[in-house]
């Protein structure tokens, strides 16, 4: 962890770029509405806190109003304690249809004592399969942290808390698939125990039940878009009028860099761009990423 420090600090103090939106002052119906399993769902703090419940009946879930073709989107997340092994705690956007667009952030918990993975996947054009995992150098259950998304027409970044831990580039230009429909903000609360966890050999320990994750920061920063059938129909949210477009944000800082370089080589455990079994030749866009 120091090794972290020492690399990251710099950065979080003279090279952040980020703020914190409207410092919580937003509440969840303004921008956000319940998805599914509503009476998994609590408000709190005068709707400034979500609570998100799992049992064996349902888990449950929020969504945003509002579809967007670009942006920078947060939420301030806290995750199950405990015994956490196959529960899945999600956030990503989404679109909708068979050939959908995604980008995922997804907590795998795990048994009391260790560590929970954070998987990343993108999706474009109806294809993922391409999931990293890194192991978080601090416990995401024991306080709110700050996971975002970065999208716009040059990049993907996923950050947390202003540390960049993944780069999916544009390269549709050499064939390379990138998100590109309206897509919904996401959060849900779920069962995953087929897979999530030592490949599945570790369920979900009901007696630990009900598993709750809490959510903060409900401002957003987003490129207003409707859904559409037409491919590639975000032009508009591809304009610079919109800061997180602007080409300060083409691609990353030289700390940030450096930030990002040391969490892939202290903190991932998995890159689907390594894993010569399913993919005897890596697929096109590990050389750019």
């Amino acid at each position: 962890m120091s090794c972290l420090i020492f690399f990251l600090v710099p950065f979080l103090v003279c090279g952040g770029v980020f703020g914190s939106g409207k410092n919580g002052k937003i509440g969840f119906d303004e921008n956000y509405k319940v998805i599914w399993g509503g009476d998994h769902v609590v408000s709190l703090n005068q709707g400034k806190e979500i609570q998100l419940s799992m049992d064996k009946v349902s888990g449950s879930g929020f969504g945003s109003k509002m579809n967007y073709g670009s942006g920078f989107f947060h939420l301030k997340i806290k995750v199950p304690d405990r015994d956490s092994a196959g529960v899945v705690t999600a956030y990503y956007l989404t679109s909708q249809g068979e050939r959908h667009d995604e980008v995922d952030f997804e907590f795998l918990g795990n048994r009391e004592g260790r560590r929970y993975t954070l998987q990343t996947n993108v999706f474009a054009d109806g294809k993922g399969n391409k999931e990293q995992r890194i192991r978080l150098w601090f416990d995401p259950s024991a306080d709110f942290h700050d996971y975002r998304i970065l999208w716009n027409p040059h990049q993907l970044v996923f950050y947390v808390d202003n540390i960049p831990i993944r780069v999916y580039k544009n390269k549709s230009d050499v064939g390379v698939a990138y998100p590109s429909k309206a897509m919904q903000i996401e959060a849900t609360l779920w069962d995953g125990d087929s897979w999530a966890t030592d490949g599945g050999k570790a369920k979900t320990n009901w007696t630990f039940a009900p598993f709750k994750a809490y959510f903060q920061g409900f401002d957003i920063n987003g490129c207003h878009l409707q859904p559409s059938t037409t491919h590639n129909n975000n032009l508009a949210c591809a304009s610079d009028k919109f800061w997180w477009n602007k080409q300060q944000f083409w691609q990353l800082n030289p700390r940030q860099q450096v930030a990002y370089q040391n969490v892939k080589t202290k903190y991932m455990t998995y890159d689907y761009c390594s894993d010569k079994t399913r993919f005897p030749v890596p697929p096109l866009e590990c050389s750019y990423n």
